[in-house]
């Protein structure tokens, strides 16, 4: 069988295996074509069906019936500082269907918005996340930056030891509203809920201490109750706010918004990754040479690019290979921190012993090799030779399960 192209959702539902001489996968908003002779399985999530709901529609009836909350026109009165905060860049969210979705909930309030970056660094202001700020009316913006002191203040610690210091717009407020899209995270479990407000908007050493959880056992793809990291970043947030409120859509495989959620920080978010589950879930035998890619903005840089390579890090085999297939137009991201931060304490506990990481970009030779990846200069020089092959179009949406 001769396959001459792919695309989301035309094996979906399991791990299917073809004979194909074409490999078409994502790369920015392109595709980009190898031809291998390679056994190939191609891995992508059940389909959820026709297309997705309108945003506006479905972000009202969320707010309309809150998870173990009072509606949120209950919980303000006119005069209150209200912040709500968004997504930076980093993440493809509906942001403006959100933020109009809680305006029309809310009375006349001090509003404040709030990007949250996390260790990011400040994101370009509203513009940049795609927000027209002259539209937005009367409102005060805070453009985070968790490495400057500036604005931030210290209000405890968590019981695990993370000092929780944050930005004074959440400590301040009268009301935290935290936005966000339910997805799976490599070692948060999944994105979203309190994350807006603990790391999103925390200092950057506050956030990284969190952070060193991610090489516990139990910070996995797709954990909650039992996962470490999680648990401490929401005392974190309950600490700095605990008045917050909820508002979440709730992604499938393809990363489009099928529903949303709205309430308490903690269990509306659980309520969110309850329908999310079933949607991204795909079971896979492991492999000895993995090909991972995915759209823009996950593939922007080698620092999110990581993402893809953790999410598929327990299906690889000992002294196996994963390929990863990402543009990185803006770059390696903070060169020690990928090395140190992202691969020593968050990818190498998750891969075998011994393994290899190959880039296939945009970026010059030279600086790959300065990351902790091994540059190819073309997928099909990164695949030559390979047997078989895992292909894995959409890595960073899915939760994998290895068979056996």
């Amino acid at each position: 069988m001769v396959q001459d192209s792919w695309a989301p959702g035309q094996f979906a539902g399991a791990a299917v295996i073809v004979s194909t001489t074409v490999l078409d996968l994502p790369y920015g908003t392109a595709t980009l074509r190898a031809t291998t002779r390679a056994r190939t399985t191609w891995v992508t999530a059940p389909g959820t069906g026709g297309p997705p709901p309108e945003l506006n529609v479905m972000f009202r009836e969320a707010l309309d019936g809150p998870v173990q909350s009072e509606p949120l026109d209950h919980r303000v009165r006119a005069g209150d500082r209200v912040t709500v905060i968004l997504s930076d860049a980093t993440r493809d969210e509906p942001r403006r269907e959100m933020l109009e979705a809680v305006r029309d909930r809310l009375p006349s309030v001090r509003l404040t918005l709030a990007i949250a970056t996390g260790t990011h660094g400040r994101a370009g202001g509203l513009s940049a996340v795609g927000l027209d700020a002259a539209g937005l009316g009367d409102h005060a913006c805070v453009d985070h930056d968790g490495g400057q002191a500036l604005g931030l203040v210290h209000v405890g610690t968590t019981h695990r030891g993370t000092p929780v210091t944050v930005h004074r717009c959440i400590v301040e407020a009268d009301l935290v509203i935290a936005t966000g899209v339910i997805r799976p995270h490599y070692f948060a479990g999944w994105g979203a809920g309190a994350k807006a407000i603990f790391p999103g908007l925390a200092e950057s050493g506050a956030a990284r201490t969190n952070h060193r959880w991610k090489n516990h056992p139990s910070a996995r793809p797709g954990a909650v109750d039992d996962n470490e990291c999680r648990l401490d970043l929401e005392e974190a947030a309950r600490i700095a706010a605990p008045r917050a409120f909820l508002l979440n859509g709730v992604a499938d495989s393809t990363g489009a918004v099928r529903t949303a959620v709205a309430g308490d920080i903690c269990a509306a978010f659980r309520a969110g990754v309850v329908r999310a589950r079933p949607w991204v879930t795909v079971r896979a035998a492991p492999g000895r040479f993995i090909v991972v890619a995915d759209r823009p903005p996950v593939t922007r840089t080698l620092y999110q690019a990581s993402k893809l390579v953790a999410a598929v890090a327990g299906l690889l085999l000992a002294g196996g290979t994963i390929v990863l297939v990402a543009p990185c137009e803006l770059g390696i991201g903070p060169t020690d921190v990928v090395n140190r931060a992202i691969y020593e304490i968050g990818l190498r506990p998750r891969l075998p012993a011994e393994h290899r990481i190959i880039l296939v970009s945009d970026l010059p030779r030279a600086l790959v090799e300065t990351s902790y990846a091994v540059p190819a200069p073309s997928l099909d020089a990164a695949i030559d030779g390979a047997e078989e092959l895992l292909v894995v179009p959409c890595a960073s949406k899915l939760l994998l399960d290895a068979i056996g």
